[in-house]
């Protein structure tokens, strides 16, 4: 390859990570004229037209570089990438994995030159390679960087977390951009919550994610009053004050408050939607910071004199991390919307309580302290995001005269040892139904997939439903006579919904803060007899359930009421509790910050005096 083209892909690369793919095409454009044989001037092309959202003619040019070169990486890529526009789970898997495999072997190839390490051979200061091969392995590995950040979405949605999450490990150390690296680490780590892993293992992985952060200058609070008792000022901050999940749990935080000794500033760093707008009447101070890099949001929070800042995200989705990592407030806490260590220093406090954590100790996975409130750690507010239907007071079983077992959660949340545990109470209750909906259902491929990934397992397939994704889910809830939590990773949102539609659910405790969700929601609704305490346990209370019609309606007659009545969804009590905490820990600091000022001016006059 002659050294102008390696320029020019090289650039095109350049293009491609900076969102330009009207300059991609350009470049493309001069490989053409350089080498109209070339597959790279048509691969290019394709690529552009894909971030275009092109489909069919990057599908053509893609087709065209492969005519030229059948092994092309990049045309290869950009196919795998119409698939997964179009929604094409099992060609989308196919081809990115062929990618990855390939790429893998090309930087095996040049491994074999002794200069470090195999992901590391582009960063290695002492590399013995010559500036063209530098460059091949550069555009090799910004392919391999995003097939692979590709394809996690795809594994994710196929249900198979743990490939997707190592996709995303892997993807973090193949760029130079540390805030890039940091986002994908941090989705690495919030996938990996969904299959089984050691204490240790959660710890040491999270704890790398503060490196990232390392050269980050945190801010100090000398000029915030120390005061015990003084008015706290408490700051939230989330992605999510929108149409979402944890919005179900944010009313209390900002509505039940003691306004006569907190103030609540919120700090928006998402969209804004009909629930933002909902949630600004309240008497809050409202800052939309969407706009803002991490260090700006920060410096506005350090300026706003926060006493304790409460990030709502953890490692989900477009989080607030990299604003807590500078230490904007004195004292941070993490809370509600993530169920592991974020591993950050910076951060103080979890906030959890004794079931999900139970006080055995300092928790081996965890970085931060455990903040622990009486009860639940959340509070159910369902309404904020829809009206929500009347609950199904007659159970299907009545009417049907079979059981209708069922699960909403997100597939990925699915593993092998669910299914089996599915499979086995399906078995043991005769014409027993199992309705599985979610998004892998809205797709055909993804259909297709779970399809054969049952017939595998043995399940009877004629007593199996599948239903898209829609949004009347909550009242197709009535359709449920009892919905099955999964496990490790339990259901949060999705298990509030279903008690409050009036649907028992069945939960296992594990043995993490994670995996204990779905039993401090169970045992703050007053429902400790659907807690399993291991999986042959689950599935006997599931079959017993199932062959008691009496209770099944009997439970869709009175959850709701249950439940209103109930710890989960006592916002007053709730606040108290959580406002009892939010003063402890800061009269703590201001006892530290007590005596460190005592012992500053024992030291002074001790050197005063020896003068």
């Amino acid at each position: 390859m002659s050294d102008e083209k390696l320029n020019w892909l090289v650039l095109a690369e350049k293009f491609a990570a900076s969102g330009d793919p009207h300059s991609m095409r350009g470049v493309a454009r001069e490989i053409f004229d350089l080498d109209k044989n070339s597959a790279e001037g048509p691969a290019i092309m394709a690529e552009a037209a894909l971030y275009l959202n092109k489909l069919d003619e990057a599908e053509i040019l893609a087709n065209d570089a492969l005519t030229l070169d059948k092994n092309n990486l990049r045309a290869r890529f950009v196919l795998g990438g119409v698939a997964a526009e179009r929604f094409n789970l099992i060609d989308e898997l196919k081809i990115l994995k062929g990618v990855i495999a390939d790429a893998h072997k090309i930087l095996d190839e040049y491994n074999s030159i002794p200069y470090g390490g195999k992901f590391k051979i582009l960063f290695s200061e002492d590399r013995k390679i010559s500036e063209d091969d530098e460059k091949k392995i550069s555009l090799t590995n910004a392919i391999l960087y995003k097939a692979l950040c590709l394809i996690s979405n795809g594994l994710y949605l196929a249900g198979d977390a743990l490939s997707a999450s190592n996709a995303l490990r892997e993807a973090s150390t193949l760029t130079k951009n540390i805030e890039q690296a940091a986002e994908i680490y941090s989705k690495h780590l919030f996938l990996r919550n969904y299959r089984e892993i050691s204490h240790i293992k959660v710890k040491q992985l999270a704890q790398k994610y503060d490196s990232f952060f390392a050269d980050v200058t945190r801010f100090s609070h000398d000029r915030i009053n120390y005061a015990p008792e003084k008015k706290l000022k408490i700051g939230y901050i989330s992605p999510d004050f929108r149409q979402h999940a944890v919005a179900n749990f944010i009313l209390p935080l900002l509505k039940n408050y003691d306004a006569k000794n907190f103030s609540v500033i919120c700090y928006q760093t998402g969209k804004r939607d009909f629930v933002t707008d909902k949630l600004r009447k309240l008497k809050v101070t409202w800052r939309d910071v969407s706009k803002l890099p991490a260090q700006k949001i920060a410096q506005l929070i350090h300026e706003d004199r926060v006493d304790i800042l409460v990030d709502l995200a953890g490692h989900s989705q477009n989080n607030s991390l990299p604003v807590m990592a500078r230490k904007p407030a004195p004292i941070q806490i993490t809370a509600i919307g993530y169920t592991a260590t974020t591993g950050l220093n910076a951060i103080d406090y979890f906030l959890s309580d004794n079931n999900c954590m139970p006080e055995k100790g300092e928790p081996l996975d965890f970085t931060e302290k455990i903040l622990r409130v009486k009860g639940c750690h959340l509070c159910y507010a369902p309404g904020i995001i829809r009206d929500i239907p009347d609950a199904g007071f007659h159970a299907p079983v009545l009417k049907n005269g079979y059981v209708t077992y069922g699960s909403f959660n997100n597939f990925a949340k699915v593993s092998d040892a669910v299914l089996y545990a599915w499979r086995a109470i399906l078995e043991e209750v005769p014409d027993s139904r199992l309705v599985i909906k979610g998004k892998i259902c809205s797709i055909d491929s993804g259909v297709e997939i779970l399809m054969d990934k049952l017939k595998l397992m043995s399940f009877p397939l004629d007593r199996i439903e599948m239903r898209p994704y829609s949004p009347d889910y909550l009242e197709q809830y009535r359709d449920i006579d009892v919905a099955l939590d999964t496990f490790p990773y339990t259901g949060g949102l999705t298990t509030c919904e279903a008690l409050y539609m009036g649907v028992p659910v069945i939960v296992l405790r594990g043995k993490s803060h994670g995996s204990r969700f779905g039993t401090s929601i169970l045992k703050a609704a007053d429902l400790s007899e659907l807690i399993a305490i291991n999986p042959m346990e689950y599935i006997k209370k599931a079959v017993q359930l199932g062959q008691q019609k009496a209770f099944i309606a009997g439970y869709h007659a009175g959850l709701r009421d249950q439940l209103l009545k109930s710890t989960l969804m006592d916002a007053k009590n709730y606040m108290l509790e959580l406002e009892r905490c939010y003063r402890e820990i800061w009269r703590k600091l201001c006892k530290i910050k007590s005596e460190q000022i005592r012992f500053g001016r024992l030291n002074f006059i001790a050197e005063f005096d020896s003068h």
